[in-house]
């Protein structure tokens, strides 16, 4: 008995801790903000993580062309400084090698501020060959070719040299053009390759870029012709009641009852339509009575009285007072009905306004004596730290 006594309660205290367990597991879940989705709209909150994601690659994308174009300028910029700094190199080393081989000596106007000129004065007659000896200086005379043989002989050494010179020249020329060539050839084979790479990055980046915004767009042009269906939807339904209630309404059938006035027998001009056939035939009914009658009176005058003008002319007056009569005293005492009216409307808003300031009062001091008991009495105990731990202990 000892024994199963002792299972029994290893059993339970087992089964205590397990709660105990799961509980706390069960609190850990509920109480963490980061795992608790109770009370929000996780597909809205879906929706909104996938648009920020889309803005987000478009941003990147759009970001990603612009740091790509700004590398592609800047490489363009260094190679053309680069090929800038290159010419000017090349000028000012060909300006040099011209500057080394210019002396003052190879200047045409050397001879006139040759400090040795005296010293390097020839004479009057050097050889035959002397262009200074003309017709007139008397130096040299026809026939007296000396050095004919020399002269001849060193001419024609002078023309070869000049010659070899100029093929030698001509074919430096021709192998610094062809080395110029080469290496033009090369630096546009380079500067090409590096515009199709560059132009291959942008074109991937272009096509990312097009595909993100044709997906943006495809998901906007599907929610904007969801909304313009129901707003569509909406807008018929609207107009259908409108429709309705018009062709059903009182303004169109013109329902003469909606023009009679609620204070008598009074007509409201913005909604009468006119009076009925009743009334018109009265009206006429009315008038043939008096035609009648007139015309009654007019022939018992003519016919009894022989001054009969005057008569019906007085009896005519007479009508006229009587309607002018009619109306001043109809006037009168539509004067005093509205005096009336406006004096039970003031009666009634005075009513109004005592019976308001009454309950006012009432309010005020209902509220006073609340505010004073909340504050002497119901928050007049200080929380302490047991009350607020008291809070959030268990997920029951």
């Amino acid at each position: 008995m000892i024994g199963l006594g002792q299972l029994r309660e290893q059993r339970e205290a087992a089964a205590v801790q397990r709660r105990r367990e799961q509980e706390f597991l069960r609190r850990s879940r509920i109480f963490n903000a980061r795992l608790r989705t109770i009370g929000i709209d996780k597909d809205a909150l879906d929706v909104q993580v996938k648009e920020r994601k889309i803005q987000e690659a478009i941003e990147k994308a759009r970001h990603e062309k612009f740091a790509n174009d700004m590398k592609r300028n800047d490489r363009l910029m260094c190679l053309l400084e680069e090929q800038q700094k290159r010419e000017i190199k090349d000028q000012n080393k060909a300006l040099k090698e011209f500057q080394k081989n210019q002396t003052p000596e190879t200047r045409r106007e050397f001879d006139l501020n040759d400090p040795q000129a005296l010293k390097k004065d020839r004479p009057a007659r050097v050889s035959d060959t002397d262009p200074r000896c003309t017709v007139s200086g008397m130096q040299k005379f026809a026939g007296e070719d000396l050095n004919y043989e020399q002269r001849m002989k060193f001419q024609k050494e002078q023309l070869r040299e000049w010659s070899l010179q100029q093929q030698k020249d001509w074919k430096n020329a021709l192998a610094d053009q062809k080395l110029a060539d080469d290496l033009y050839d090369k630096y546009r084979v380079e500067i090409d390759r590096k515009i199709l790479e560059l132009q291959r990055q942008e074109e991937e980046s272009r096509r990312a870029v097009c595909t993100a915004t044709k997906d943006f767009n495809r998901i906007q042009a599907a929610e904007l012709a969801y909304k313009k269906e129901l707003d569509k939807s909406q807008t018929l339904r609207d107009n259908m009641d409108e429709i309705t209630f018009l062709l059903r309404g009182d303004f169109l059938s013109e329902n003469p009852a909606q023009a009679l006035s609620p204070l008598g027998d009074r007509v409201l001009v913005d909604r009468w339509k006119g009076m009925s056939p009743e009334q018109l035939m009265a009206i006429r009914h009315y008038q043939k009575e008096q035609v009648q009658e007139n015309l009654v009176f007019k022939l018992t005058c003519m016919f009894c009285f022989p001054g009969c003008n005057t008569v019906i002319d007085k009896r005519m007056k007479e009508q006229e007072r009587r309607r002018d009569a009619e109306w001043d005293r109809q006037r009168v005492q539509a004067a005093r009905a509205q005096i009336l009216l406006e004096r039970e409307q003031q009666r009634q808003h005075r009513e109004r306004r005592r019976d308001l300031d009454f309950m006012n009062a009432e309010l005020s001091q209902e509220q006073r004596a609340k505010n004073i008991y909340l504050k002497e009495e119901a928050y007049s105990n200080v929380p302490t730290a047991q009350y607020y731990a008291q809070f959030n202990t268990t997920t029951r």
